[in-house]
């Protein structure tokens, strides 16, 4: 069998993944198969595959092998922390996203603190990472390790990869938005307050934030010593804001759909007071249908237009009210609307926001005026 047949083969098996029953609605058995499948063709040491927020590009769970789990939170520090090469908020402008550590750095993977400090002490050489973009979204991250007394990655080899990135990101995407329309019952709980220390030691947490911690750890088959992947990240991104290379300008916030059948968000949030050593506030709690707006809307394939004018009407703005805040007149909001229901399968405003409000929201929520 040639490359390009192997190539191919591998595409077609990772396209066609998403059609595959699993049993775990995390995706986690999904993202163990690409691995292992993108392993067949390019060699490599280990790997990481993590889910993304598309709005605020922070995890939202990963499958990390071992030998990465060590040093997995190093590695979130240097990617909210620090200035260093292929970061994973340039990858995803880049024309193509998949780029190697040794192609950054000309061969000098010295260059880089992450290689200095965290790669080359835990035995690791060459790295090779690609932003999952699809649709103009960002839905995960795939990095890939070189061992120490192993080549570096060749550009064969990254090409080879990729190849492979559309038809991942494709399946990440469809998998994420496939779930927002899935129906189950829901677990109502009030919001849970988890306190850190600046180094992410657990000092206090209330019944709410353990139950989430639990079920967390469970989705990414993790112990109760390690801190779920979104918590860390949302954390990291925190922490990011108060140091010399803040990242872009992005909320320490993620939302994403959970094995249970609900949207979850987990924000993050210094805290101040008379001790000189900083604190972290972790809150989770159940989507908000703004929280949820922007998943349906890339799941119906709405438009920037039309997204603007759908949170308009969750906040309840009137037709005339909306017109006016986006500077177009009535009659061109009403030929919006009727796109938005035709593209979600709604017949009114009312029933479209019903259809939010009652699956999503929590017992007794406001619901919008919707006359």
């Amino acid at each position: 069998m040639s490359v390009h047949t192997h190539i191919r083969d591998v595409t077609q098996k990772i396209s066609a993944l998403e059609t595959i029953e699993t049993s775990s609605a995390s995706g986690s058995d999904y993202r163990e198969m690409v691995i292992q499948l993108i392993r067949s063709v390019v060699p490599f040491e280990a790997a990481c595959c993590t889910t993304v927020d598309p709005r605020t590009l922070l995890s939202t769970g990963a499958v990390t092998e071992h030998s990465v789990e060590k040093i997995h939170h190093l590695l979130f520090e240097n990617e909210y922390q620090h200035e260093d090469f292929n970061k994973y908020t340039s990858l995803i402008q880049a024309d193509d996203p998949t780029a190697t550590l040794s192609g950054a750095t000309n061969g000098q993977l010295k260059q880089s603190s992450r290689y200095r400090d965290i790669l080359s002490p835990a035995g690791f050489g060459d790295e090779m990472r690609a932003a999952l973009v699809s649709d103009g979204a960002c839905w995960g991250y795939l990095t890939l390790f070189r061992a120490q007394n192993q080549p570096v990655f060749g550009e064969a080899e990254r090409s080879c990869v990729s190849s492979l990135v559309p038809a991942i990101s494709q399946m990440l995407r469809k998998r994420s938005l496939k779930l927002t329309t899935h129906e189950s019952e829901q677990v109502h709980m009030d919001a849970g307050i988890l306190i850190l220390s600046n180094s992410l030691t657990s000092l206090s947490s209330d019944a709410a934030a353990d139950y989430w911690l639990s079920l967390l750890r469970k989705w990414e088959r993790i112990d109760s010593t390690t801190l779920p992947r979104p918590v860390r990240a949302v954390c990291a991104r925190a922490q990011s804001n108060h140091t010399p290379y803040p990242d872009q300008a992005y909320p320490s916030k993620v939302c994403f759909y959970t094995p249970d059948g609900q949207f979850l968000v987990i924000r993050a949030s210094r805290l101040s007071g008379p001790s000189d050593s900083m604190l972290l506030a972790v809150c989770f709690e159940t989507a908000k249908p703004l929280d949820i707006m922007p998943f349906m809307a890339e799941a119906h394939g709405l438009s920037l237009r039309e997204k603007q004018i759908l949170e308009s009407v969750l906040r309840g703005f009137s037709t005339k009210e909306i017109a006016s805040s986006l500077h177009i007149s009535a009659y061109t909001v009403q030929d919006h609307m009727k796109s938005i229901f035709t593209k979600t399968g709604m017949t009114s405003r009312r029933e479209l926001i019903w259809s939010l409000f009652s699956r999503f929201s929590l017992p007794n929520e406001h619901v919008p005026n919707i006359d």
